[in-house]
């Protein structure tokens, strides 16, 4: 090995070392920050807030290693991927320091320690969330693309268990037992454990990129169109989107009040305008209920599916369109040129409800 050789490697240890250096202190900052809220211990969470400090500069400190590395040893392929992953990683880093520091501040504002139920809310979360942690930061560490990929599919279980302990704290506050102060610096609590584990994913996503140059892919979205009798807007509204952005989404249709079948005539509008509906059916919202957690956007075409489910995902992003009433009589004069319209106006809503979703580049 030659001297620069030896130099370049000294160079990059010492980066790897203050990288987990720096997670250590940020893992022992977010188990402290959860401790001292369910202890009530009040001087341990000032603890944290002031520890946050030292870590801060530290990530300054890292920072400036890998800027000093790129000018003295203008990197390419694997170590530029590894600088450029360890500038993402202390981002992350410092933000979980942030989540720790921010879990401690509203535990000093508490009237009273969680109660067990929400204490025991509390430690599941953040168990969870330290070991996704701990996984991800050792897959960067190590360079191990494959405890990378293991560990991101893992996150994705405080996702999960998040709507369980957000139903909890409802519970929790029906009881009129705590000040209105404390649900939301629990709820704030609530949301700042779950932000770890998105981190969490961050983090297995600059492994991957350091191990293998491989990039994060565009999300695939879940859409489901909802109308009253599911034989026309909605219809319409799926065969658009599944022609026209097949790579960005999974698309259904539904309705609360399904039809037997689909107007022939709405099935020839659709082929003269390059949609073959022949085997489509109406569709029962009864067979869907149980699956709008997986949905990313239910959109309600002419209506609102919010006033037919007795209960709203957490996660699931709701929208409402008008884009014109369905022919009452197909065989009428004019039906074409309104399902024409609403075929446009869909179109053109399709096209920024996917933009908005996956960028310029949908497809």
């Amino acid at each position: 090995m030659t001297h620069y050789e030896e130099r370049l490697e000294e160079d990059l240890s010492r980066i790897r070392s203050e990288s987990a250096r720096i997670a250590r202190d940020v893992q022992h900052a977010l188990k402290e920050s959860v401790y001292a809220l369910l202890a009530g211990d009040v001087e341990r969470a000032y603890s944290v807030v002031l520890e946050d400090h030292p870590i801060n500069r530290a990530v300054r400190a890292s920072d400036r290693l890998c800027h000093a590395f790129v000018a003295r040893h203008l990197p390419s392929a694997g170590h530029l991927r590894f600088i450029s992953a360890t500038l993402r990683l202390n981002v992350e880093l410092e933000r979980v320091g942030d989540y720790a520091v921010a879990i401690a501040r509203e535990s000093v504002q508490l009237s009273a320690p969680p109660s067990s139920a929400i204490a025991h809310d509390i430690e599941l979360i953040a168990e969870r969330t330290n070991r996704i942690l701990g996984e991800a930061i050792r897959s960067f560490i190590d360079g191990n693309a494959e405890l990378a990929r293991a560990t991101k599919k893992t996150a994705y279980d405080v996702e999960a268990i998040y709507e369980n302990v957000f139903n909890d704290l409802l519970v929790e506050g029906d009881k009129h037992e705590r000040p209105l102060k404390d649900l939301f610096a629990l709820l704030v609590i609530y949301n700042r454990i779950g932000r770890v584990a998105d981190q969490a994913k961050n983090i297995c996503e600059d492994a991957i990129f350091a191990v293998t140059g491989e990039t994060k892919q565009p999300k695939v979205y879940r859409v489901l169109f909802v109308d009253a009798h599911n034989d026309c807007a909605s219809q319409i509204a799926e065969a658009i989107a599944a022609k026209a952005f097949p790579e960005s989404g999974r698309y259904d249709s539904a309705g609360w009040d399904p039809h037997d079948k689909i107007d022939p005539v709405l099935l020839g509008f659709m082929e003269r305008k390059g949609h073959s509906l022949e085997n489509a059916v109406a569709s029962s919202m009864a067979t869907t209920l149980h699956e709008l957690n997986d949905y990313h956007v239910v959109v309600s075409v002419n209506g609102d599916v919010r006033d037919h489910i007795d209960k709203v995902p957490f996660s699931t992003i709701f929208q409402r369109w008008r884009v014109g009433e369905c022919p009452a009589d197909m065989a009428a004069p004019e039906a074409e040129a309104q399902l024409d319209a609403i075929y446009r106006a869909l179109a053109g809503k399709l096209e920024d409800l996917m933009v908005t979703l996956r960028g310029e580049d949908v497809g």
